[in-house]
């Protein structure tokens, strides 16, 4: 991974550093609505702030961003791609460090389901996928429905957190979809670590893995960044 990094000064320069920027850098879509968001913010967005306040956990009463970096890859074992995550956040809270992995979404899915992934499986899929479930602590017979995609941004989050030294790592999915498509996925997942009756716009502590806590949250964004 490439440890140099340079700083953004508007949305568009959030565009080049994506996988497929013709794609993916459209308006309604959640590349260049996530962009505008956190860019116009300088910080954490209202929404997320609101979140974090509601959720009367102390850690993130008055959480500050330190650091945020725009399509941040974490290498993986078992082949040469790494896991692309939207925005990682460096936060300070209660005197602690909080690695926080942002994953924007408007329609999109959260990639396949395990099953399907690994239909074609090979050593190197087997390789990390055993990689990602050891980080999250998590059995291979509970995950065939569960979509890839969040297991390796909710490993990501663990794995910086380790880097960094932070005692806290929190995958968030910001949703700038009016009507909060692929929830109920959200909601599978983390059934997996003991979690139930969650619902959007919340922050929920999952279990220590690993000796970091592991947050999760679904916050909804401000429909008007589908328009930018």
């Amino acid at each position: 991974m490439n440890k140099i990094f340079i700083p953004a000064r508007q949305p568009e320069d959030w565009k080049p550093l994506l996988a497929k920027p013709r794609k993916h850098w459209r308006k309604g879509y959640s590349a260049k609505a996530l962009a505008y968001c956190w860019q116009e913010a300088d910080g954490f967005p209202e929404s997320v702030k609101n979140v974090f306040k509601k959720s009367g956990i102390r850690l993130f009463q008055n959480i500050e961003l330190l650091l945020a970096f725009p399509e941040y890859k974490v290498p993986l074992p078992g082949g040469s791609r790494p896991s692309q995550n939207d925005i990682f956040v460096l936060a300070r809270g209660n005197d602690q460090l909080v690695s926080m992995t942002v994953e924007g979404k408007v329609s999109e899915p959260f990639g396949e389901i395990i099953d399907e992934w690994r239909k074609d499986s090979s050593e190197g899929k087997q390789e990390r996928l055993d990689y990602l479930l050891d980080e999250l602590q998590l059995r291979d017979s509970q995950i065939d429905t569960i979509r890839y995609q969040l297991l390796h941004r909710t490993a990501s989050a663990v794995i910086e957190a380790k880097r960094f030294n932070a005692e806290n790592a929190l995958m968030l999915v910001h949703s700038f979809s009016p009507t909060n498509e692929w929830f109920d996925d959200y909601c599978r997942f983390l059934g997996l670590f003991g979690l139930s009756g969650i619902t959007p716009d919340s922050l929920a502590f999952a279990k220590s893995v690993n000796g970091i806590d592991l947050y999760f949250s679904w916050v909804k964004g401000d429909e008007k960044y589908l328009h930018k």
